[in-house]
């Protein structure tokens, strides 16, 4: 006998997910706390598994339940097209994304690819620049969404990202560290400099470059060493140099900025970029915590 997921368990479920807290996501489904919890038991019969654990005061997927949000996503967003189809609601209108460079060169074709499968109808601007730029675009309401790089505390944080030192290790034994840094103001080139002068170690900026493209063509050239994330290593494929080579490094935060009031296409665009944003880590040699690339990247248009 076949089992069926009902959409609106899969959208309490992940309304749950991505609030954090089954209080915080009562007041994105209209639901009592008791009711969504009785969906959640129900959900749970239905998958035959446990989704979330206690840990303290805390939910925490499941292995299950991991898998589970990556499957719901992807329901939810054909079951929407679906309908929007039949009740000619066809999504149309201009979307004005802006993204850091990091994410234009890892995530974004991705994105796209899988937006505009959904939506041919809806109208794409781009804007890639520095999050202080993006930061000003937004401000002034020339983007509907932008999505930066800040600091660990920023409100706006999706999640977390060590940085990590990359390029050839054997630059790390210098007596002069070369770096190949990008034009300032940019949170990797600070905390690069600051990392170094901290630690008594000498350095030399070998290569400046206003663009990521530079800084992969130096790094992998051996003119010098870089700070990252592990996003964009894996995607450049840079080697990392191992940890205790050089001094530790702060975390960054991948920011999204969105309206509040959206359109339906900007709404359903920001979900693609936070569902990417969500995607497993993975453990560097560092210990940090690295990230693959977007979930659709091996999906048919």
């Amino acid at each position: 006998m076949r089992t069926n997921l009902p959409t609106d368990l899969l959208r309490s479920f992940l309304a749950i997910v991505d609030t954090g807290s089954m209080m915080r996501a009562t007041d994105h489904v209209f639901l009592s706390p008791s009711a969504l919890s009785l969906q959640m038991k129900r959900l749970e019969v239905l998958a035959r598994r446990e989704l979330f654990q206690r840990n303290g005061r805390q939910l925490v997927l499941t292995p299950a339940g991991r898998e589970l949000v990556t499957a719901a996503r992807k329901i939810l967003e054909l079951n929407d097209h679906v309908v929007g189809s039949l009740h000619g609601e066809m999504l149309s209108g201009l979307v004005q994304l802006g993204m850091v460079q990091d994410f234009a060169e890892t995530l974004l074709p991705a994105i796209l690819r899988h937006f505009s499968a959904l939506h041919p109808q809806t109208q794409l601007q781009l804007k890639v620049a520095g999050s202080a730029e993006l930061m000003d675009a937004y401000s002034r309401s020339e983007l509907d969404i932008a999505l930066c790089i800040g600091r660990p505390a920023d409100p706006r944080a999706c999640r977390l990202a060590g940085m990590v030192w990359l390029g050839d290790p054997a630059l790390a034994e210098a007596p002069e560290i070369p770096l190949v840094l990008l034009d300032a103001p940019c949170l990797f080139r600070a905390a690069a400099l600051r990392a170094l002068r901290d630690s008594g170690r000498r350095f030399r900026v070998a290569v400046e470059t206003p663009n990521l493209s530079g800084v992969r063509a130096a790094v992998e050239a051996g003119l010098g060493l870089t700070c990252r994330t592990m996003l964009l290593a894996e995607w450049a494929r840079l080697p990392e140099v191992p940890p205790g080579m050089l001094p530790g490094l702060p975390d960054v935060s991948y920011t999204l900025w969105r309206e509040e009031e959206p359109t339906e296409a900007g709404r359903r665009l920001a979900e693609l970029v936070q569902t990417a944003l969500r995607e497993p880590v993975r453990q560097t040699a560092s210990g940090k915590e690295g990230q693959g690339l977007c979930p659709w990247t091996k999906l048919a248009p």
